[in-house]
């Protein structure tokens, strides 16, 4: 058999128990799915933060095919601008930013958090500054933080944060991509380091999971949610409504977190 076959079909065995990973933690899945629901059918906003490849995963949630609004993706440039790898704007920079004290606090001095939020922030190690620093500043302000983590690969790993904890240390809920240590999963004869990473995978079907789960439960709330649709399934002039009707409201609940900035209130404990 052609090598090149067998090692395609090691990576979907490899994935097939990323499924299996995904599958057993429906508990979790399910208690995510209620927060979030809950965020969004008071009004406010789920929100979302990765750093370096972990964007990925808040793109998948918001805003693509099949998502709908509620969700905030907090997205930095200056620590997911990847295309250009070195030079300006390159991966070292972008590294040693993941691991500065303090830029957390001040990407968050953007927005009137509540209580009422939610948020969900993404790290496969779980041991950068930057991501820990999100959820420890989103629970400071009584925001239910869930994470996604590697949790092998984060285990094996040494946290870059000054206590030494790790991101899963300030979630409510923590969330398995399943993915090895090193996140690599595929061994090639006379290549000493493996290659064909699974956090990516295991990821995706998280958040869709949640996302799906959140979706039914908007639904029979009845709030059904404004689903951005490919014209191919509706026709050209239901999908531009329903892409302007969800563009327009995440417009209308993304105002909510800037009204009140800067004001005495928005800064009070709960």
């Amino acid at each position: 058999m052609d090598n090149h076959m067998d090692l395609s079909a090691d990576y979907l065995g490899k994935c097939r128990g990323l499924i299996q990973a995904v599958e057993a933690q429906k508990a979790e899945i399910q208690r995510t799915a209620d927060w979030f629901a809950e965020t969004i059918l008071a009004g406010r906003m789920v929100h979302l933060f990765g750093s370096g490849h972990s964007r990925i995963l808040v793109e998948e949630m918001w805003p693509r095919y099949g998502s709908f609004p509620g969700f905030n993706p907090i997205v930095e440039l200056s620590l997911s601008f990847h295309n250009l790898v070195v030079g300006a704007n390159g991966q070292r920079q972008a590294m040693f930013l993941e691991n500065v004290p303090g830029l957390a606090e001040r990407i968050l001095r953007n927005f009137d958090l509540h209580p009422t939020d939610s948020a969900l922030v993404i790290s496969s190690s779980g041991c950068n500054v930057v991501p820990i620093e999100m959820a420890s500043e989103f629970q400071r302000r009584g925001v239910k933080v869930v994470s996604i983590i590697s949790r092998a690969h984060s285990e094996a790993s040494l946290s870059q944060h000054s206590t030494d904890k790790k991101l899963q240390d300030f979630s409510d809920i923590v969330l398995d991509t399943g993915a090895p240590v090193g996140d690599a999963m595929i061994e090639v004869e006379g290549l000493a380091t493996p290659v064909s990473p699974g956090s990516t995978i295991g990821g995706c079907m998280l958040v869709n999971c949640i996302k799906a789960e959140v979706a039914g439960r908007l639904t029979r709330a009845g709030q059904p949610p404004k689903v951005l649709t490919a014209s191919a399934l509706v026709g050209r002039e239901r999908a531009t409504n329903l892409f302007e009707a969800a563009y327009d409201e995440h417009g209308r609940r993304l105002a909510k977190l800037y009204e009140n900035l800067g004001s005495p209130n928005s800064e009070k404990l709960p």
